[in-house]
């Protein structure tokens, strides 16, 4: 029986998410597995991957064959590595202490380089949210400047139509005062 290491879509449509498994080449891609190793979310960035290091490195060592995309999530995590070390300690070139203090110092740094991919993500998601928020702090003091401006030209345009209409009531209320004075004469 030949093993594959693959994965086994679940999730929506346009969301998929995959389960890592260890399955007879032979049986269907969603199909019947042997074990379920981790678990694979592209849909974050950066991608979310649930692996059992152990489980993985078991079925590598049976002989299990990775296919591309479980290749490469197994190399991303170490399992790969572990193995190759492993390897190593069973030819008698390394001895087991050696290999973990190897694979440990690899997991640091590929934890280090994840975590300023992180970072950096964050950091330029903050950006663009303050930049969003300059913007729209422009927008809206140049929208209540043109606002006040208005407000005031119609201030203006209003004030000397009042004057106009004063000048024209006062001398419309004098000719009629005349005209009572000049009655009240005769």
């Amino acid at each position: 029986m030949s093993v594959k290491i693959r994965l086994q879509r679940h999730g929506k449509k346009g969301k998929p998410f995959y389960w890592v498994v260890a399955a007879d080449a032979r049986s269907k891609r969603d199909g019947k597995y042997l074990e379920k190793i981790g678990t694979y979310n592209p849909n974050t960035n950066p991608a979310t991957i649930d692996l059992n290091l152990d489980s993985a490195v078991k079925w590598l060592h049976n002989g299990a064959q990775p296919t591309e995309t479980a290749k490469a999530i197994l190399s991303y995590k170490g399992a790969l590595l572990k193995h190759h070390l492993d390897g190593g300690i069973r030819k008698g070139a390394l001895t087991q202490e050696q290999a973990d203090a190897k694979l440990a110092t690899w997991l640091e740094a590929k934890t280090g380089t994840v975590d300023a991919k992180k970072d950096g993500l964050t950091k330029a998601q903050a950006d663009v949210k303050a930049k969003a928020f300059k913007a729209e702090q422009d927008v809206n003091a140049k929208r209540l400047a043109a606002a006040a401006k208005a407000e005031a030209d119609a201030i203006a345009a209003a004030a000397p139509a009042e004057e106009v209409a004063e000048v024209e009531a006062s001398t419309e209320e004098t000719p009629a005062a005349e005209e009572n004075n000049e009655e009240t004469q005769a």
